[in-house]
């Protein structure tokens, strides 16, 4: 069984900081992309950031200039720096990560459970 755990959300004034991480755990051969999006209530599901094994990184255009994605490869986890956070940040932040395991080589992509995070105005 794999699953991915993500923690470090909560509540943070407009302009404050937080940190958030993502844990990947199970029979895991290798992670070739991790990614954050997030989804507010009535909305469509966004990209925030993505990271893959070769280092190349891509982030959505809302949060560009405001949050850093880095990856520690030794622990298949991924983590999101989120710096001058405004109001309109407020939502569940999901990781998803795109995987291969021993026991099935075609790569698949696994959520996790979403992290709240709220911005008060």
């Amino acid at each position: 069984q794999v699953q991915l755990v993500e923690s470090g959300g909560g509540l943070v004034q407009s302009g404050g900081s937080l940190r958030l991480s993502c844990v990947a755990s199970g029979d895991i051969l290798s992670v070739s992309v991790m990614d954050w999006y997030r989804q507010a209530p009535g909305k469509q599901r966004e990209l925030v950031a993505s990271m893959n094994d070769l280092g190349n990184i891509n982030y959505g255009e809302s949060v560009k200039g405001r949050v850093t994605i880095s990856r520690d490869l030794g622990k298949n986890a991924a983590y999101l720096q989120m710096n001058s956070l405004r109001a309109e940040d407020t939502a569940v932040y999901y990781c998803r990560a795109t995987l291969k395991t021993l026991q099935d080589r075609r790569a698949q992509s696994i959520w996790g459970q979403g992290t709240q995070v709220t911005v008060s105005s």
